[in-house]
């Protein structure tokens, strides 16, 4: 019978042998499987930012294609605006100067073309089209085109002292410059 204990001590020891190895291997196996799963998530967490970020810059791409679009559409109308009030120009400088010149009319006469000059200034202003270059104003070359110079001691340096004609904008489009004389120059 002492044959039987040692050889089943001896099996006792094989299976734990064995259990072990298959512990080991089951461990090994587990620790596979874990370096698997973070490599896949590191994969999909790398493939999501890729996506995310093409998504951002589409999304920044179309933004500033509706900005661009819209700022072009008020371009085209501003643009449009300003090729028909140049043809209506010369009409406002010449209801502006008959104003200047009928100062001995008849006042019926005097009250219509008034009239008209208010209309067109509405008009203008529904348009929003600005005048620019008044008298005493501060002489602006980006606005005004000075045709002559004068010394005069009532007015400040660089200021307008005589408009020969009105200038026009929409915005910050210049339609017309201002033709002016300039003071102290």
């Amino acid at each position: 019978m002492p044959k039987k204990k040692h050889e089943n001590a001896e099996e006792v020891k094989e299976t734990k042998a064995a259990e072990e190895q298959t512990a080991e291997a089951e461990a090994d196996k587990a620790e596979e499987a874990k370096d698997e799963k973070d490599e896949k998530i590191e994969k999909l967490s790398e493939e999501l930012s890729a996506q995310k970020d093409k998504y951002m810059r589409l999304a920044a791409e179309y933004d500033n294609f509706r900005k661009r679009t819209a700022n072009e559409k008020l371009s085209l109308y501003d643009d449009a605006t300003a090729k028909a009030v140049t043809e209506l120009l010369p009409v406002a400088d010449s209801v502006r100067m008959a104003l200047e010149n009928l100062s001995e009319a008849d006042p019926e006469i005097v009250k219509g073309i008034e009239l008209i000059s208010n209309q067109l200034g509405k008009s203008f202003e529904k348009l929003k089209i600005e005048s620019f270059g008044k008298i005493g104003d501060t002489f602006d070359p980006n606005l005004h085109n000075a045709i002559s110079k004068v010394e005069n001691e009532e007015l400040g340096e660089n200021t307008i002292a005589q408009v020969f004609q009105t200038g026009y904008k929409i915005g910050d489009k210049i339609i017309r410059h201002a033709m002016v004389q300039v003071a102290n120059c």
